[in-house]
C-alpha cells in the first residue's frame, strides 16, 4: 500500500531558504485545528489542544489505512496572533491567540473526522471543544525557515515586519503561521526547524 506524505507532494508548503523570505502562494489545504490562548508554555489549553490534534490525525490515519489509503501524519502547525505584532518580536507570549493545526489529505471528510474525534475523545477521557476539520486557504505568502529555538526568532521577524514587508509593499493578510518540523522532544533547542509564513497583500 503506498502511503500518502503531504510533505514531499505539497514540498513547496514545508521547504524555504534559510533566514531568507521568498514569496509563495498557498492553496486550499484541510487541517484539524484547535484553538486557545496565552503562553503555550504554560497554558494547560495548549497541551490539551496538541493531545486532542494528534489523538484524532492518527485514529483518522488508521481508520484511512484499514480502508486502504494510508498516510503519514504531517508536522505539528501554529496560527499567531495578537492585538500588536511586536508581541511577537517581543516575546509577549502572554498576549497571544493560537490556532494549532495538523495537515490532513483533503479527501478526510467531516464523517470520518467526527467518527475520529469520538473514538480520540473515548481514549483521551477530554477533548478541546474547540477541536474542528476546516479548509484553510492563505494565498500569497511570505515563507522563511528558521533554526534555532523558538525565542530566537525575533529578530527575523522584526526584520520581516519592519523591513521586508514595507520594502515590498506589503499589509499582513493573516496570522503569523509557524510550521514545526523538528521534535522539540528529541532535537536540541539550536537545531530547531521552524517554517515561518506570513500571508500578505499588496497595499
Amino acid at each position: 500500500m503506498e502511503k500518502l506524505d503531504l510533505k514531499k507532494t505539497r514540498r513547496d508548503l514545508f521547504t524555504a531558504p534559510h533566514n531568507r523570505f521568498v514569496p509563495i502562494d498557498v492553496p486550499p489545504a484541510s487541517y484539524l485545528m484547535a484553538d486557545g490562548h496565552g503562553d503555550p508554555n504554560t497554558a494547560p489549553a495548549y497541551k490539551q489542544a496538541v493531545e486532542s490534534l494528534y489523538a484524532t490525525a492518527y485514529t483518522i490515519k488508521f481508520a484511512c489505512k484499514a480502508a486502504g489509503r494510508d498516510f503519514v501524519v504531517a508536522p505539528l502547525e501554529g496560527l499567531w496572533s495578537a492585538p500588536d505584532p511586536e508581541s511577537f518580536t517581543a516575546r509577549r507570549k502572554d498576549e497571544w491567540d493560537w490556532t494549532m493545526m495538523i495537515m490532513v489529505p483533503d479527501y478526510v471528510d467531516q464523517k470520518a473526522f467526527e467518527a475520529a474525534r469520538t473514538k480520540a475523545a473515548a481514549k483521551l477521557g477530554t477533548i478541546s471543544d474547540s477541536l474542528r476539520l476546516e479548509r484553510l486557504e492563505e494565498g500569497l505568502c511570505l515563507q522563511a525557515l528558521h533554526v534555532g529555538s523558538y525565542d530566537d526568532e525575533g529578530p527575523l521577524l522584526a526584520s520581516l515586519h519592519r523591513e521586508i514587508m514595507p520594502s515590498g509593499g506589503y499589509d499582513f493578510a493573516g496570522p503569523h503561521h509557524e510550521i514545526y518540523l523538528s521534535d522539540p522532544r528529541k532535537v536540541p533547542p539550536e537545531k530547531l526547524k521552524t517554517l515561518l509564513r506570513q500571508p500578505v497583500k499588496q497595499g
